[in-house]
């Protein structure tokens, strides 16, 4: 087998490679494949018995010239976005020996584009969790110190490309679950608008605030992925009909024309140290190149964790319904009553973190508390949207924290949940509002973990987050010190 270095791969140079004979999509497959084999952190649940051979499909179109930057280029997927033929488990006991019968559109937007899929990444169960601990197949360990998380709740997909196990991966993101992984991981990762990709094909967690989103190792692969998953679909009425530019231009553009703010609420509280300062210190490179950084102010800032623990467990108390075993998944004995049933298959079948937040869900949704909840809640979504459409009339893109602290210990807040939500203090906004984030990699910390930088920019700014990342990216290694 020929001997591939993965460490430094990307979608730019993979296409080099492949076009250059360097190696085959069959040959580089087949050594991601080998390493996912060997992986101690956990990051795979499953892989795709049949990736050596789509891969030689590229490769014959390939020889062809019947090419898009994509094809053969290898793909992890979240497990909880359906790919027909594999294995759907969302990481739950529920769906154990479930197999999907149809494919995610955006998977199948990148298949066609010619990308090869690995298999399906580790995550918190129904994508519930700040960590991956809460897998019925156990957490998943981060690749830069195996004794803490991996961030949740696409911690398999990051842990994968910082790891070196896949180039590229698909994650969703309901509250920071792309953008606090990457953060943890090292890696880059986009939380696209709400609407911009479709979500048909994947589990439905909270519909309101779930999307779809690709995590690479340079902002362009982003790039190069959103270019193929976005559009509309009309098998997902929420997908948005809004144009797509080109993002290989916005790589281009002049990033230094951008509006930057700083709002002051996100860099009050409990931020680790070496967080404030490695974000301190972009922000003096770019005022450096001529940038003009305003701070700025989102006043409901401090209601958006309260808000969306309300508004997403009522939305996963009715999502996760339709787990009962009666079609599909775990099943119960047949001598049971249907009360029997019920309490059998979903007692066993769901975790402790799922349970508790179907059950605060239900409480939020009853009669008597709808209106002190769910509905001051939603009063809550309405401001918090008001506060970004407001603050980019002044700027164009908002710098923050990804996340307050660097990676967590293994257990560290398995038995408190309330400081397992804090997690998502950063992130969870944008859910809320249905704008864009992006996080990309600054930095280490003391013990050598990375440490993450989010840009937050109005619906469908996609492009805007590509270009000043794409330049951060550079003033960065043009400033390793």
């Amino acid at each position: 087998m020929k001997n591939i270095d993965l460490e430094n791969l990307n979608i730019e140079n993979i296409q080099q490679c492949l076009r250059q004979r360097k190696f085959s999509s069959g040959e580089l497959t087949n050594a991601y494949l080998q390493k996912i084999k060997a992986d101690e952190t956990n990051a795979f649940i499953s892989i795709n018995e049949n990736a050596v051979a789509e891969a030689k499909q590229a490769d014959e179109k390939i020889l062809k010239g019947e090419t898009t930057p994509l094809t053969g280029v290898p793909l992890a997927v979240k497990d909880i976005i359906l790919v027909k033929g594999l294995a759907a488990t969302a990481a739950s006991k529920m769906l154990e020996n479930y197999t999907a019968s149809y494919t995610a559109t955006a998977v199948k937007r990148l298949q066609d584009a010619g990308m090869v899929i690995l298999g399906k990444t580790n995550c918190d169960e129904f994508a519930m969790g700040s960590s991956n601990e809460n897998s019925f197949f156990g957490p998943v360990l981060n690749p830069y110190d195996k004794e803490r998380v991996a961030g949740g709740s696409s911690g398999g997909s990051a842990a994968a490309v910082a790891g070196n196990l896949a180039p590229v991966a698909l994650g969703t993101d309901t509250g920071g679950s792309i953008r606090q992984p990457a953060s943890f991981c090292g890696v880059v990762g986009l939380k696209p608008t709400y609407g911009r990709i479709s979500r048909y094909g994947s589990m439905a967690m909270a519909s309101s605030l779930d999307q779809i989103g690709p995590l690479g190792k340079t902002v362009k692969d982003l790039a190069y992925l959103l270019q193929y998953m976005a559009g509309v679909d009309d098998k997902d009425a929420t997908s948005a009909q809004v144009k797509l530019p080109d993002y290989s231009l916005a790589l281009e553009a002049d990033a230094t024309k951008l509006r930057l703010g700083l709002p002051q609420e996100y860099f009050s509280g409990s931020i680790d140290s070496y967080v404030s300062q490695s974000i301190e210190r972009v922000v003096k490179l770019l005022e450096e190149k001529g940038f003009i950084i305003e701070k700025v102010n989102l006043p409901n800032t401090d209601y958006a964790l309260a808000a969306y623990y309300l508004l997403m467990p009522a939305e996963v108390s009715s999502n996760l319904a339709r787990f009962d075993g009666l079609l599909y998944g775990l099943a119960g004995q047949k001598e049971m009553s249907l009360d029997q049933w019920y309490k059998e298959v979903r007692s066993q079948g769901f975790g402790a973190e799922t349970k508790r937040r179907i059950i605060l869900g239900t409480y939020i949704l009853s009669a008597g508390y709808y209106d002190a909840y769910y509905k001051q809640a939603q009063k809550l979504r309405t401001l918090i949207k008001q506060d970004f459409v407001e603050v980019f009339k002044k700027v164009d893109v908002l710098i923050t924290p990804s996340t307050p602290t660097t990676a967590f210990a293994v257990g560290e807040k398995t038995q408190d949940p309330l400081q397992m939500y804090l997690s998502d203090v950063f992130t969870v906004g944008a859910n809320i509002a249905g704008i864009c984030g992006l996080s990309l990699p600054i930095g280490f910390d003391k013990n050598n973990l990375p440490i993450g930088l989010q840009l937050l920019a109005e619906p469908f700014a996609e492009d805007k987050l590509f270009t000043l990342g794409h330049f951060i990216e550079n003033l960065l290694i043009n400033n390793i010190k």
